[in-house]
């Protein structure tokens, strides 16, 4: 594992005053917001001493005050019934409009109103409180905290699971990742990136390497639902939209939806159709269409597609997007024909949010796979995103074609990987994997944990497929059990690569 350390002393030192800062603020501090770089710094320094993503619930009341000051007072409060257990694993099946649940709401309110009112002077109504309206199925208020002393006293209730900022932005720190968007079709491909294959589709290169090829003797992932949570799919591309059933991929359906609200409007959609390029391309690797064309073939090229634009790009950093995340979540997490979740996104920052969301589906029974992080320019820090960092979610990062195992440039590693897919040329790093572009049958280059994780979300189908009635544990173990470091695990690279034909057997 390549990634830059600092010296022991100089590490726990840098922890250690983290620690003090995030636990201890004086009266004085409290009403004395930090300063967005000043922010920036404590939150890198977490970032680089401890190379985990920062929670917002670890953090102290000044330190979340200054995040909301920062970013329009927009904050998520996630609320239980006080003494209410086991919340993550039921979080299916309680009934927010109703009984306990609906009376805490009801309370929370009022008293958010009033200690509004009682700390700023200054009565609000509940339409100005809330930011966004509430979905009914999760127990999460989006409102706006006007006053310090407000975290300070709803933080501390026994009905309150988190209070944080839903719409802080790093700014520096989220710029080295970059938004991941690119319509990345390329004028030239390299010959022996791609071998033509029946019945005219281009084949990438590194597809060998998982031995998907022969994986496609016994299983192409018939009728197995995959959900692409990301920034939706161009409807220039017709290997998205009318051609998605056809020549050898005949016989399966593509679904599209829109969650993501634009900043310009307050609760309006703006529809299912990618304006980045990230959503395209990770449909593509994972169920393109096997057609006779020349473009790009999937991995499991007869699995049905869900794609969801959950987020303007990859970064789930915004209230907005936070929000189309989750409600990209629960929707497919209620959705019987979606068997695999696939989320090339993330951010450095936890959001409890998209916990909800994640553990909502989760106990839906839905395999979740998420990139455990791409940086698309220099940073300090290369352990795994949020919510790739999560237990209930399957963590996948990209490698080279080099032995012994090494990280793509630009690809997160770390205890938290569970798999790993090769995506990049040891000897040059611009040839990378191949996928759909914006136009039709121009392939692009794209790599980085997010296509390590499209593409792994495509083999779990193939799995799937060969047994639709098999529970997600039974199709991971036989990923487990298929890849390169089983019964082992790497501290960097957890199982390793899956031998996908080995795992559809």
């Amino acid at each position: 594992m390549h990634r830059i350390l600092l010296c022991c002393a100089l590490a726990l030192t840098i922890f250690s005053c983290q620690q003090e800062s995030l636990t201890t603020a004086t009266t004085t501090d409290q009403q004395t917001p930090l300063t967005k770089a000043e922010l920036n710094k404590l939150v890198e320094e977490q970032l680089f001493a401890t190379n985990e993503v920062f929670d917002w619930n670890d953090a102290s009341s000044h330190v979340v005050w200054s995040a909301l000051d920062l970013s329009q007072h927009h904050a998520s409060l996630g609320y239980q019934p006080a003494g209410y257990e086991n919340l993550n694993g039921t979080i299916h099946e309680i009934n927010v409009t109703a009984g306990a649940w609906k009376a805490t709401r009801d309370e929370l309110v009022n008293d958010l109103l009033e200690a509004t009112k009682r700390l700023t002077g200054e009565s609000i109504s509940e339409e100005d409180l809330f930011v966004f309206e509430e979905d009914g199925v999760l127990p999460i208020l989006d409102v706006k905290v006007l006053h310090p002393g407000v975290v300070e006293e709803f933080r501390a209730r026994p009905d309150v699971r988190y209070l944080e900022p839903s719409n802080y932005s790093g700014g520096e720190i989220d710029l080295r990742s970059g938004s991941g968007c690119s319509e990345a079709p390329s004028s030239s491909l390299n010959g022996s990136d791609y071998t033509t294959i029946s019945p005219g589709a281009k084949m990438p290169w590194n597809y060998a390497y998982m031995n998907i090829p022969q994986a496609w003797n016994t299983s192409q992932g018939d009728n197995i639902g995959i959900a692409i949570i990301d920034t939706g799919v161009y409807p220039e591309q017709n290997k998205l939209g009318g051609e998605f059933s056809s020549d050898w991929s005949t016989g399966r359906t593509i679904s599209k939806y829109g969650f993501y609200e634009p900043s310009w409007w307050r609760s309006s959609r703006d529809g299912p159709n990618d304006r980045c390029g990230h959503g395209t391309q990770m449909a593509g690797l994972a169920g393109a269409p096997r057609t006779n064309n020349g473009s790009t073939v999937g991995v499991a090229y007869k699995a049905n597609l869900y794609t969801y634009r959950g987020t303007s790009d990859v970064i789930i950093n915004g209230s907005k997007e936070k929000k189309g995340v989750k409600n990209s979540l629960v929707d497919a997490g209620n959705r019987s024909g979606v068997k695999i979740i696939s989320m090339s996104i993330g951010d450095v920052f936890s959001s409890g949010t998209v916990k909800d969301g994640i553990r909502y589906a989760n106990n839906r029974g839905k395999l979740i796979l998420c990139a455990a992080g791409t940086s698309l320019s220099w940073t300090s820090w290369y352990g795994v995103i949020f919510p790739a960092s999560m237990s209930e979610t399957t963590a996948v990062t990209g490698i080279r074609d080099s032995n012994p195992m090494q990280r793509c440039n630009t690809c997160h590693d770390g205890n938290a990987v569970d798999f790993v897919a090769v995506m990049q040329r040891n000897s040059n790093t611009d040839r990378t994997s191949l996928t759909l572009s914006r136009y039709n049958d121009n392939a692009g280059y794209v790599g980085g944990s997010s296509a390590a994780t499209a593409t792994t979300a495509g083999i779990a189908a193939l799995v799937w497929a060969t047994n639709p009635g098999q529970s997600r544990s039974q199709v991971l173990n036989r990923m487990k059990q298929a890849a390169s470091i089983y019964p082992g695990r790497s501290g960097s690279f957890g199982w390793g690569i899956i031998d996908a034909n080995a795992a559809v057997q």
